[in-house]
């Protein structure tokens, strides 16, 4: 049975697409059957894995609208072990068509557990709002990721994120934990990048991720080939990073098949 995981944060531009693209790369490259689940009407997800949004014809909206079979849906990216349930602009309007349909919160859960063991990771991506939408997504989710970036004004919103989630676990969805806080955009040589790690280190604690996201050409390049990190350059530091990050996910929940020498990659090779 497949784990679904979350990418969550309604603040933009933190790194949250590019997480969940090549956080679920990394997992089938490690020989992880992973599907990824583009739930944000910008469809970002679904163009960085090589996909036309354009050229969706049916997409999570179906899924969550019409109760249409995922299996019919899904498409295989260019990446093995990975697939795309794939989003279209009309995902817009999922949020005021689901406003009065019974279980509205739920719809997204019952659209994944008819999949959910042909994986062993789901990825969501959230779309940069509290909407229902994301609100379905964290109800279907088993846990969330909360990608937050190394700069000035890193903690707005968070705490409003945090407390949807509480939310979520009292009323919708009692078994949703958080994964873990992911640090992004980290610059080792900005005094405020070093900063912000420690204040969300001292805030958070055990909750952040060992694992940092460095700012890094290559993962602003990559979707603009349609391709992940590791599909455009798998020894740069984002596929490295993304890399460790799916290996601490495996060891945090004991689902690791490599030896201890191998859990964690050590290169540090520039871009």
């Amino acid at each position: 049975m497949g784990k679904i995981i979350a990418i969550a944060n309604q603040k933009g531009g933190v790194g949250k697409t590019t997480t969940a693209i090549n956080l679920a790369a990394s997992f089938a490259v490690l020989e992880h059957r992973t599907l990824l689940v583009d739930a944000d009407p910008q469809a970002n997800a679904t163009s960085g894995v090589g996909f036309d949004p354009k050229n969706v014809k049916t997409s999570v909206y179906e899924c969550i609208i019409d109760g249409k079979d995922p299996r019919d849906i899904i498409l295989q990216t260019s990446t093995p072990n990975l697939d795309i349930l794939p989003a279209h602009i009309d995902l817009v309007g999922a949020e005021i068509e689901m406003i009065n349909l019974p279980n509205r919160e739920r719809m997204m859960k019952g659209a994944l557990e008819k999949i959910k063991k042909d994986y062993d990771f789901i990825i969501i991506d959230c779309s940069p709002s509290l909407g229902l939408v994301t609100v379905n997504a964290l109800t279907a989710a088993d846990s969330v990721v909360v990608p937050v970036q190394c700069e000035y004004f890193a903690l707005e919103g968070l705490g409003k994120l945090l407390n949807t989630i509480k939310i979520v676990q009292s009323r919708l969805n009692p078994e949703l934990a958080i994964e873990g806080i992911l640090l992004t955009m980290y610059d080792i040589r900005l005094r405020l990048s070093n900063q912000v790690v420690e204040e969300v280190k001292t805030h958070f604690q055990s909750m952040v991720f060992d694992t940092i996201i460095q700012r890094n050409t290559k993962l602003g390049e990559a979707p603009s080939f349609g391709e992940t990190i590791i599909m455009h350059d798998a020894t740069s530091k984002g596929a490295i990073n993304y890399l460790n990050l799916a290996r601490e996910i495996l060891q945090k929940n004991n689902m690791t098949r490599l030896s201890d020498e191998e859990k964690i990659i050590n290169i540090t090779q520039g871009d």
